[in-house]
This record gives C-alpha cells, structure tokens and sequence, in this order.
C-alpha cells in the first residue's frame, strides 16, 4: 500500500481539522499569476482543493470555479468556508471533456502513484478546452517515497515531467525550481509546472 493513494486520503481525513487551519490565508503569487492567464470570468478546474482557500481567492475575482478533494473530510472543510458543494473525486475519476479555461492543483498530483500520473495528465488535458492553462506543482527528486506521515509522493524529475506533458497532448510545459518546505516542516525543492492545452 506504500504507493497507495489510500494513505495521503487517510492522512487528510484524519487531519482535515489541524491541516485547515495551518492554510494560509494569501494566495501564493502563482495563482496571481495563474488568474491572469486566464479569460475573465473564465471556468477553472481546482484538484486537491484542500481546505478551500485558493477556490476561494479565485471566487472572490469573479471565475466559475468547481473545487473538488479526493478527502471528504477536506471536502467539508471547503463547503464551509466556500458555502458551496465542493465535489469528492479521486483524479482517476476526471471525466470532462473540453470543460475548462484552466486547472489549477497546487500541491497534489504529487500525491499520484507514478505509474498512474499519465493517465490523469491526459484525463486533465481532455477537460481542458484547447488552449487552456494547466499549473501543478511537485515535490522534486528521483525516486518515490513516502514522507514521516507515510503520504506517498511520486517525486518526479524535470525530464520525467516533460516527456509525460507531452504524451498526455500538452505543449511542451514550461518548469520553474524554488526551495520551500510543506506540512512536515522538512525543507523541500519544488517543480512548478505551467503547461497549454
């Protein structure tokens, strides 16, 4: 079960509470940029949602967002703070088909076995309408592994990630490093990914 989703789920639901209020309150300067990019108004795909903070950033500046978690406990969290339904999905489950100016999931597609991460990077560039925008963000490194809370994360290399865009029918992704950390406190070297439908 090491590079089971059902760990990173189970990690979320028992900690959606505390995981909650640790979100921070500004938005990060990408989904500034992110929201720029875009259409006004346009519609936007959150993955991993979280406790709701982003969706509620972009709500806030007029864009038709649909939030979704593959935890429900986070799920309600969001409902919450959003006052809307937010909806509980596994990525797998992504079924659109030409439905949205951008997706935005910061931080989570991290938590994608890496055998299975092509399959939900062609099911997010099927939802994309043709010349949507796609960001993601993922912890960097080589090999897989599981962090001190036995969360999976697929740590995927710069190289990996593009060849991967590319097969799913992305424009070959532009991809920006920063140092940072996460909820484990353990500092951490981050790949942002920007990419076209």
């Amino acid at each position: 079960m090491e590079n089971s989703p059902e760990k990173p789920i189970a990690f979320y639901d028992d900690n959606a509470a505390t995981y909650a209020a640790r979100e921070r309150r500004e938005p990060v300067a990408r989904l500034t940029a992110f929201a720029e990019l875009l259409p006004p108004g346009g519609t936007i795909l959150e993955l991993g949602c979280g406790a709701g903070a982003d969706s509620a950033w972009l709500i806030e500046r007029g864009f038709a967002v649909t939030p979704t978690d593959g935890s429900a406990a986070m799920a309600s969290e969001a409902e919450a703070r959003l006052g809307r339904t937010v909806r509980v999905m596994r990525f797998s489950d992504l079924d659109e088909v030409a439905s949205y100016d951008g997706v935005w999931a910061n931080a989570c597609l991290l938590h994608v076995p890496r055998a299975e991460l092509p399959d939900v990077l062609r099911r997010i560039r099927r939802a994309l309408r043709d010349g949507g925008l796609f960001y993601a963000s993922f912890k960097a490194g080589v090999e897989e592994g599981a962090d001190r809370f036995g969360r999976y994360y697929n740590r995927p290399s710069q190289d990996w990630l593009t060849e991967s865009y590319r097969l799913a029918g992305f424009a070959t992704p532009r991809i920006e490093t920063a140092s940072g950390g996460g909820y484990d406190g353990e500092p951490t070297d981050w790949l942002h990914v920007w990419a076209r439908g």
